[in-house]
Order: structure tokens, then C-alpha cells, then sequence
């Protein structure tokens, strides 16, 4: 099954361009998903299993790399990449 993810951080640190840059590239790079950021959130595009284990990881990474975060995702049952 194909979904999509839309994901927003919200650092609780006044580094937050830094933290943000940081989940930005990280999710960027990995190749089983498409990902489209922009200046309000990252859009995730793939199976499902790739997307949540992506999801999983990076949300991981992020609380224990940088403490305190809200995330903000929708998630829709269907890919809608551009």
C-alpha cells in the first residue's frame, strides 16, 4: 500500500534552524521514499512499510540527538506525489 506523509518539526531550542536542517537532510537522503521539503514541512512519498520505518527512525534520532520537539504529521492511504 502507498502512502503520504506530510511532517513538520517544531524544535524546542533556540538552535532550531540547526536541528531542522539536520531531520531535513536526513530524511532527504534516504533513497526507498520520495521526499519533498519546503518551508513548512517535508512531504514523504512511498510503501508504507518504507515511509513508517522512516518515520520511526528519524522521530527516534531526533528525541534522543536533540531533547524536546513537537511533531506535527498527516498521513493520507495513498500516494499523492506530484
Amino acid at each position: 500500500m502507498k502512502i503520504s506523509l506530510e511532517l513538520s518539526l517544531y524544535p524546542l531550542d533556540d538552535n532550531f534552524l540547526n536541528i531542522i536542517k539536520d531531520i531535513v537532510e536526513r530524511l532527504n537522503a534516504n533513497e526507498s521514499v520520495t521526499c519533498i521539503t519546503n518551508s513548512m514541512s517535508t512531504q514523504i512519498f512511498g510503501e508504507y512499510d518504507d515511509v513508517m520505518t522512516l518515520l520511526n527512525q528519524t522521530v527516534r534520532y531526533s528525541f534522543e540527538t536533540y531533547g524536546k520537539q513537537v511533531f506535527v504529521a498527516k498521513f493520507l492511504n495513498s500516494d499523492v506525489a506530484p
